[in-house]
């Protein structure tokens, strides 16, 4: 199975765009996630919905806007709330990691390796085959 993340932006506005594709495919969300990490002493958060793999084909997408929203956990924002909400509407809790920033990685395609070893290691994806 093939897994792979589709970057949609870093947050602003990018998820609107995250939560109305978890909507329009709820019947295929899998796992609802948040990633916290800290760049340059501020607490961020990546917003992350998984998919279970489409009816052919082994490819299973993974939603992100990257570390564009404060870690609600320091500074509450609107947009997690609407996560939130989105959590609550397709009954599905969201998963919080803390993970190390995409900075400490020289490639953003290095970064997502990192994020889907985490995710394959805490079965929230299918191991490699």
């Amino acid at each position: 199975m093939l897994q792979r993340f589709i970057e949609l932006g870093e947050g602003y506005s990018d998820i609107y765009e995250l939560i109305e594709l978890a909507r329009s495919n709820q019947h295929r969300v899998s796992s609802l996630l948040a990633f916290h990490s800290s760049i340059k002493e501020k607490s961020q958060t990546s917003l992350c919905v998984i998919l279970k793999p489409a009816g052919t084909g082994d490819f299973q997408p993974l939603y992100i806007c990257r570390e564009g929203i404060p870690n609600p956990h320091t500074m509450p924002t609107k947009r997690f709330e609407i996560f939130e909400n989105l959590g609550r509407e397709l009954g599905k809790a969201i998963v919080e990691l803390d993970v190390k920033p995409s900075v400490h990685f020289a490639e953003k395609e290095l970064f997502y390796q990192y994020l889907i070893g985490i995710l394959r290691l805490n079965h929230f994806i299918a191991p490699l085959q």
